[in-house]
């Protein structure tokens, strides 16, 4: 597949996704876009089940929409000791309008009286795993010139730790906690987070597939 223009629209308004899509993407050519590049926009109602339905919606609502190449994900927060929670309401897990900081503590709070996990001491800088958890990534791409669609989800695992580390990142990533890294997500660069996070993992099964745009 080759895409119909050199320009891609990232169906987000999320600033640290644009900003991680943009150097994985300039990286064959190509330009990326955020839905705050544009107005009147339709509205997207994320009413899917999945991660996978809701990044289908988007991508075709706002390719219709545009004309032009739109890559759309649906990403989030899965934790087992809540059974799955938040899901695909990890955005919005304290409420519509949630900041980062809500939906932390809010997260916090229902782990509140869970037993630590995982066997890991919790001195010598060790924090206290609260659950396992896995970070999952949906992507829908649609060429609507091309007619062409392509789909593709990824994960990462990890533990949902009892304090906020790092301020690199955004959502969950000051919580999520990987052992062989000793390190949370928030506190990875973005060259170290683009090299095992799940939106990224997920993103490289499209580039795989993607000439450069000089080609």
């Amino acid at each position: 597949m080759r895409l119909q223009s050199n320009i891609v629209v990232i169906a987000t308004r999320n600033e640290g996704k644009v900003k991680e899509f943009a150097k994985l993407f300039g990286a064959k050519g190509y330009k990326v876009r955020s839905l705050a590049d544009y107005t009147d926009l339709p509205e997207i109602i994320e009413s899917g089940t999945t991660f996978a339905e809701n990044a289908r919606i988007k991508a075709q609502i706002i390719s219709a929409h545009l004309h032009v190449p739109v890559l759309a994900d649906d990403s989030g927060l899965c934790v087992k000791a809540l059974g799955g929670e938040p899901g695909v309401y990890s955005a919005r897990y304290a409420g519509e309008n949630a900041t980062d900081a809500d939906n932390n503590a809010k997260l916090l709070q229902a782990l509140s009286n869970a037993a630590p996990v995982g066997g890991m001491p919790t001195d010598d800088g060790h924090p206290k795993l609260l659950s396992e958890a896995s970070y999952v990534c949906a992507l829908t791409l649609i060429d609507p010139v091309a007619n062409e669609m392509i789909e593709a989800e990824d994960s990462c695992r990890g533990y949902i730790i009892g304090e906020e580390r790092g301020e690199s990142g955004f959502g969950y990533d000051p919580l999520f906690y990987i052992p062989a890294l000793e390190r949370t997500m928030g506190e990875l660069t973005m060259e170290e987070k683009n090299e095992m996070s799940h939106r990224a993992k997920a993103l490289r099964l499209f580039l795989d597939r993607l000439p450069d745009q000089s080609d």
